[in-house]
């Protein structure tokens, strides 16, 4: 008889039911992973609300769930990086490791990339997956699996920090301080930013954000964000500005933020496909503008800033619950962005 696992499986829109499945057999390149930890990502929020982010739908029954920390139980036969007992980190993006994306170092763009709880591939909302072992990253047995859960959303920042060009002591404006602003936060830090402003409109975050270290937080909401930054860059605006928030009014902004000169960076998917932009402006300002989707070749260097204490992700973390409990967290995500931030299902 196959022995049977747990798993939380979506069937449509805000119908997310637990189900039996069998366990999966890995193959010779895989690892066989007990996961037990799982982020709550604002996509899958999307996917558990609507069953489509743009042209990703949920045609067919899908586990959420992309942010993922577990155990190795057993390996395949061709695997070498990783045993059993060992602590890994999930990266959650598998390519086809052979077409021009990936064989020049940004499988990210791979066109056949197989993203994690990304339809038509399940996530991580279940007892035991079969990885990639080459996509399995090694924790150190210091960090907890909540924090190698957090691994994935701070990837984004990093990655987008490194293409933005970032210098030590240059100024920052991060608009949005939810999982990945703060996970900006935090690599921009640990890259050497001097002055780091974070703007958001949830009082709570940006108290959050002055905790991990922004020099200056402004209340979207209560003051000028463009006159405020310009008093805390002496009248020049930011070095950097990325965009986080994925808001058209954000977007736009990011003209009147940066300095002459500077750099946007746009990580923040806004659900406008077309934006107007302030285009005479930017291109007398010569500013540089630069996009980052997801990440490529930075979990291991994410993993070794955590270990190593130059990132500290803890603070993104407000709400636990257990596996049983996933349908509230979702509830938690959805409907309290006042006071969560990040919302992780331990299993």
């Amino acid at each position: 008889m196959e022995e049977k696992i747990k798993a939380f499986v979506l069937y449509s829109p805000v119908d997310m039911r637990p189900q039996s499945l069998n366990m999966p057999k890995p193959n010779s390149d895989e690892a066989l992973v007990k996961i037990k930890s799982v982020g709550v990502c604002g996509s899958d929020v999307h996917y558990y609300r609507n069953g489509r982010i743009g042209s990703f739908i949920v045609k067919d029954p899908l586990i959420l769930g992309h942010e993922c920390s577990g155990e190795v139980v057993s390996v395949g036969n061709a695997v070498s990086n990783v045993k059993a007992g060992d602590r890994v980190v999930i990266e959650p993006g598998v390519p086809c490791r052979k077409c021009w994306y990936c064989k020049n170092g940004r499988y990210n763009k791979c066109p056949d990339i197989k993203f994690m709880a990304t339809p038509p591939y399940d996530g991580g909302l279940v007892e035991y997956v079969a990885w990639p072992a080459d996509f399995l990253i090694k924790m150190p047995d210091t960090m907890s699996f909540q924090n190698g859960a957090l691994v994935e959303p701070f990837a984004v920042g990093l990655f987008a920090t490194k293409r933005s060009g970032l210098y030590p002591s240059s100024s920052v404006a991060i608009l949005g301080a939810g999982p990945i602003g703060l996970s900006t936060l935090e690599a921009v830090k640990a890259m050497g930013a001097s002055d780091i402003i974070c703007i958001d409109t949830m009082a709570n975050r940006l108290s959050v954000a002055k905790k991990m270290g922004a020099t200056h937080v402004i209340d979207a909401k209560e003051e000028d964000v463009v006159e405020q930054v310009k008093k805390f860059t002496n009248g020049e605006g930011a070095h950097f500005v990325f965009e986080t928030a994925g808001a058209a009014k954000t977007v736009q902004q990011t003209v009147e933020l940066a300095r002459e000169g500077g750099t946007v960076t746009l990580i923040g998917l806004p659900p406008e496909a077309e934006i107007k932009m302030p285009i005479v402006e930017a291109v007398i300002k010569e500013l540089k503008f630069v996009t980052s989707f997801r990440y490529c070749n930075v979990f291991e260097e994410a993993v070794s800033l955590i270990n190593h204490g130059r990132v500290n992700l803890e603070p993104l973390l407000t709400h636990e619950f257990s596996f049983d409990q996933t349908l509230e967290a979702f509830a938690v995500s959805e409907h309290e962005k006042d006071k969560a931030i990040k919302v992780m299902i331990n299993l």
